[in-house]
């Protein structure tokens, strides 16, 4: 029964629109992820001054966010929208639309980081371990992001916690997915690597950990279908 069901709340992915300028939620999203990944990184490095000082730092937390940004939008338009590049070539470039790929700003970080440890003469894991804690922070944030733009849509389903997006041309109540990532690849994640972190000084580990725990997630059983 449809009734049974939840409607997806009236969410306007726009915030406001001031003459050509529009600020969307999507945008919003990424900033207050970068703004946590920022301090919870600060604060990690300010323990450990004598690896980290504070320009290493600021080139890194730079060079990431651009590697997530570029890497995330050329990888989000490559794989899921090419077609529609053939035809209006700046969207590439319309980031605040919405459409971002996680794979792609994967790629994107793991070659700053990949360039960050050979400008410092620091183990390209050593780098890779010290920033992977703090990744499923800025995933969560973009999941938020994708169900305020009711974007990557569930498997249909009648669960009572399904919902019935807008963007569903077929209007069947689905699983939530963008909050099952949410909470599986942002909070549980960040829960997971913070712990193995504390516990662990072998090089590599936590970033195997995060790509093994990424991997575990059954995502692709509840994708649009």
């Amino acid at each position: 029964m449809i009734e049974s069901f939840i409607t997806y709340p009236s969410i306007d992915p726009i915030i406001f629109t001031i003459g050509s300028l529009t600020l969307h939620w999507y945008a919003i999203m990424y900033l207050l992820g970068f703004a946590s990944v920022t301090f919870l990184i600060t604060n990690k490095a300010d323990k450990e001054r004598r690896l980290w000082p504070d320009k290493q730092m600021n080139d890194l937390l730079f060079y990431c966010f651009l590697g997530v940004i570029l890497g995330g939008r050329v990888g989000y338009v490559i794989f899921y929208q090419f077609d529609y590049l053939l035809v209006e070539p700046l969207y590439i470039f319309k980031i605040w639309s919405g459409g971002m790929s996680f794979y792609g700003g994967l790629l994107g970080v793991a070659f700053v980081i990949r360039w960050f440890s050979k400008q410092t003469n620091k183990h390209f894991l050593a780098v890779s371990d010290f920033v992977v804690p703090f990744v499923p922070v800025g995933l969560a944030f973009g999941f938020i992001g994708d169900f305020i733009n009711a974007e990557f849509l569930g498997s249909s389903t009648n669960v009572p916690w399904a919902i019935i997006f807008p963007t569903d041309e077929h209007q069947l109540p689905r699983h939530p997915l963008q909050l099952y990532e949410f909470l599986l690849e942002g909070v549980a994640l960040f829960f997971i690597l913070q712990f193995i972190s504390r516990k662990t000084n072998i090089l590599g580990l936590v970033s195997g950990s995060f790509l093994i725990s990424w991997g575990l997630i059954p995502r692709s059983l509840l994708r649009f279908g």
